[in-house]
């Protein structure tokens, strides 16, 4: 028998791996996923079950725990991607989802832990849209305890101590100025040395009651490990580790083990710290990015991690090593025709070094023309991860450039600030500098290089059309934005706080706003466009894709617009995914000549 070659729709036919939960004896995985097509939660009997249907929801979940007395399971969903989550509670042993409690129209629920006697844990917007309110709800009394309000940013849990008397709290008053307090009896004492200060604290743990280790950048590059005595508020800096932020931070309870993560550049890495042992160790991993990452009563360590050449999928470490639990894989795809990128710099117009990923299609399948992806944020980074998009446009015979232009996560804390009050400047000179080695390199030439880029990449992306028309044959925006006068005023109210620092204020930086606002030059978007919206998104809302397209119709620019009525900032549906992103390879199809 002859088989046709692998078909675009494959390479989009791995699924979803949004979080992942493991019941407290171990012997059963819990992930929301759209294997299904739709989100939904699937159960997987460890150590080597087949998945099963737990619950039919479809919708995303934000987070699942198990109620350690074997009570229900916990969860919050949102309703077709606008990303207001509300708490569930689902039987133990699966089937339909129950409110736990009422909540207002636009109320939003950030869950942060479930304890063993059946507290849970979680900010929301009930109270205070734009700073939030943390709160206690008791599983057993249904009663729901307000614990703190935020002040001058969006509060979050980071822990709560043992006995349950003290909460340490994050304030988010920019993506870049993260303090963090120890909130006790309606106190808040600051654990940052100078709160005031632009630094991040990240994930807290508490060794004991008055004992805390906690992630913070404060007064350095890169995120490192301290200890505060909650008693005097004293820090002793633990660990550090050289270019390398560490990420996320877990305790094995019994051990005393910790396990974290670190961010250098394009990957990630995993370490554990023994107990008494003078220095962690690397467990190296198949995979570069990690997601999610959980430690069992046993020790086990279960992470979510993916490769650019493998989906997300769910692993297990043990002393002898890894086993992939999952296998979420391209249907019928070899690995062989997936594509790995390689790791590539360029000096950018005022001397800094921007790294990029540069993915080659194989040589028989190459058709000449390449794609520029300038990834979304912008206080994000692209990284060595899997997309669906990335490989089914080199099975199709495109190249991917892809910069992590000034703003980048991964590069030291300096670098991310730079895109603070900066979106439309030096970032996008970063993207031409780029575009321009690429000329210079021999990689590709103007009348083959095509511009296509997501949430703030769209935004980029409309920039950069506008401004530099001449570099591109065709451009497709996805939820970008297109006017930062009417992205302020629109965005969810928690992130209101934080958009002086991170994008400007309308009034006293109006000239800038124009400046760089996509609108500004819409006639100079000259090339064939596509865009892409969801119409429930609420990061930016679809009325940043309807003014610029009914603009760019206006002035005769050939435009087309798809609309996702039942998605939100990306696609939680199979069929909505492999619709646009068929009909993004045809519109470049269409434009290659």
């Amino acid at each position: 028998m002859k088989f046709r070659p692998a078909r675009v729709e494959q390479f989009f036919r791995t699924y979803v791996i949004q979080h992942f939960s493991i019941s407290p004896d171990e012997k059963r995985l819990l992930f929301s996923t759209n294997l299904n097509g739709k989100m939904n939660v699937w159960a997987m009997d460890l150590p080597k079950g087949f998945p099963y249907l737990f619950a039919q929801t479809g919708q995303s979940a934000q987070f699942l725990k198990e109620d350690k007395r074997g009570s229900c399971v916990v969860a919050a969903f949102d309703k077709d991607g606008d990303e207001n989550y509300q708490l569930h509670a689902l039987p133990p042993s699966g089937g339909l989802a129950e409110q736990l409690f009422e909540a207002r129209p636009g109320e939003k629920h950030f869950f942060h832990d479930l304890r063993e006697d059946g507290s849970l844990y979680f900010s929301s917007s009930r109270g205070n849209s734009s700073f939030l309110t943390g709160w206690r709800y008791d599983l057993e009394s249904h009663s729901l305890e307000q614990l703190f309000e935020g002040k001058r940013g969006a509060a979050f849990f980071k822990s709560v101590s043992p006995d349950g008397s003290l909460a340490v709290v994050s304030e988010m008053r920019a993506n870049t100025h993260v303090p963090a307090y120890a909130v006790y009896n309606g106190e808040w004492r600051p654990l940052s040395r100078n709160p005031d200060e632009p630094h991040v604290t990240g994930d807290a743990v508490f060794t004991d009651d008055s004992t805390l280790l906690m992630i913070t950048n404060e007064e350095a590059e890169y995120a490192f490990l301290t200890e505060v005595d909650l008693t005097d508020g004293s820090q002793q800096p633990v660990l550090s580790l050289p270019n390398e932020s560490i990420t996320s931070l877990k305790r094995h309870e019994e051990s005393g083990d910790l396990i974290f993560t670190t961010e250098k550049g394009v990957a990630d890495k995993l370490y554990r710290w023994r107990s008494g042992s003078p220095d962690p160790e690397e467990l190296r991993a198949p995979f570069s990015i990690i997601q999610q990452v959980t430690v069992t009563g046993s020790g086990d360590i279960y992470v979510l991690g993916m490769e650019a050449d493998i989906p997300l999928n769910i692993f297990r470490f043990q002393d002898d090593g890894w086993t992939m639990i999952t296998k979420n894989m391209a249907p019928g795809v070899p690995s062989e025709e997936l594509v790995q990128p390689s790791t590539v710099s360029y000096t950018s117009f005022d001397g800094r070094e921007i790294e990029a990923l540069l993915f080659r299609p194989k040589p028989e399948k190459d058709n000449g023309h390449m794609i520029f992806w300038p990834h979304g944020g912008p206080q994000a980074a692209e990284r060595r991860q899997y997309r669906a998009m990335f490989q089914s446009f080199l099975h199709e015979g495109y190249a991917v450039f892809a910069p992590n232009f000034r703003g980048s996560t991964g590069y030291g804390s300096s670098f991310v600030k730079l895109v603070e009050q900066d979106w439309g400047e030096g970032p996008r000179l970063d993207c031409t500098a780029g575009i321009e080695w690429l000329f210079r390199e021999g990689y590709c030439s103007p009348d083959r290089l095509f511009l296509v880029g997501g949430s703030y990449g769209g935004y980029m992306a409309l920039l950069l059309h506008g401004r530099h028309s001449d570099y591109f044959r065709a451009v497709v925006d996805i939820f970008g934005v297109s006017n930062l006068f009417t992205f302020i005023k629109s965005v969810p109210d928690h992130w209101k706080p934080i958009m002086d620092r991170w994008l400007g204020d309308p009034v006293k930086d109006k000239k800038r706003l124009e400046k760089d606002s996509p609108i500004t030059y819409l006639h100079g978007m000259k090339k064939p466009m596509l865009v892409i919206q969801g119409a429930n998104d609420p990061r930016v809302v679809k009325e940043e894709s309807d003014q610029i397209v009914e603009a760019l119709k206006r002035q005769g620019t050939e435009v087309d617009y798809l609309v996702l009525d039942d998605e939100g900032h990306g696609f939680s549906k199979k069929e909505n995914e492999i619709r646009v992103y068929r009909r993004m390879l045809d519109f470049l199809a269409e434009h290659q000549q």
